[in-house]
């Protein structure tokens, strides 16, 4: 019996037609090896001149990074509005990866954060599967399942990939995203993994943070694991907070092993109102 593949689903020649040395770099990176004679991947980030951005540059130096903002700090950083189709897709001939750090980061107008965030968000999955990228790594954020609770997690954590329940339109505009990786994966073959990053920050700075607080060097940890990751994933972006309330199991299918702990900070910061949303909810309450 011939088995008829369904609806979006692409065969392994056509994956190769269509992504070409990048794909190849994939599987190589897969088997332990590296598609370049260096062995680093080449790397379109856009918002590198962001907060994030700016933790991830050094950490990931060992790559070939095209570096890229809306506005640009220098220091080999590109100008390149994500809201413009042809100039990403420009920008993304001959990577490995597209890191998308670009967008609007905070609670803003509707409209703005459709612009920013989910339109230019699309532009980057479009010009991905123009210029042959076979994967991109997109900066969600814990504000797209905001509103779950500290109640709903199980003993095991809140799972990384729990439907959205956004507490802001920056929210749903992450939500948006998470959604629209999710068909560019099973319509193209994109091999996407979403981070709902908690607060990423040098040193936990309040009581929250003891338990959402992601340290840069394991930021750039699983940015590392992504690179190699097949499929579509939702991943908590956390590090191994002994108080950390979020699922280990999303990280741990693409082999993120996080290391720092915001425990150590917890005598600087000080305790939680544990009858607070702030505590109590994903998303702070915000």
């Amino acid at each position: 019996m011939i088995r008829r593949r369904p609806r979006g689903e692409s065969s392994t020649s056509e994956l190769d037609r269509r992504y070409g040395r990048a794909l190849r770099y994939r599987r190589m990176l897969i088997a332990g090896g590296s598609g370049n004679p260096d062995g680093m991947a080449v790397i379109l980030m856009t918002g590198a001149s962001g907060r994030i951005g700016s933790q991830l540059r050094k950490r990931l130096a060992h790559h070939e990074l095209r570096l890229t903002d809306l506005s640009p700090d220098g220091d080999g950083v590109a100008a390149l509005d994500v809201t413009d189709g042809d100039a990403v897709e420009r920008a993304a001939r001959g990577v490995d990866v597209i890191l998308h750090l670009g967008g609007i980061a905070d609670e803003q107008p509707f409209e703005d954060v459709l612009d920013a965030n989910v339109r230019g968000t699309e532009r980057i999955l479009s010009a991905a599967r123009r210029a042959g990228v076979p994967r991109v790594v997109v900066a969600s954020s814990n504000h797209a399942a905001g509103l779950w609770s500290r109640d709903e997690a199980g003993p095991d954590g809140l799972p990384d990939d729990v439907p959205p329940r956004p507490d802001s339109y920056y929210g749903w505009s992450k939500a948006a995203i998470e959604s629209l990786t999710r068909f560019h994966h099973d319509r193209f073959g994109l091999h996407v993994v979403c981070l709902r990053i908690g607060r990423c920050a040098d040193y936990p700075s309040n009581p929250r943070d003891l338990a959402v607080w992601l340290s840069p060097d394991d930021m750039a940890r699983l940015v590392e694991a992504s690179l190699t990751a097949t499929g579509w994933h939702l991943v908590w972006g956390v590090s191994a907070n002994t108080r950390r309330w979020w699922s280990r199991a999303g990280g741990r299918a693409i082999g993120y092993e996080p290391r720092d702990d915001a425990e150590h900070w917890a005598a600087e910061v000080g305790e939680p109102d544990p009858s607070s949303e702030t505590h109590r909810l994903v998303g702070g309450g915000k």
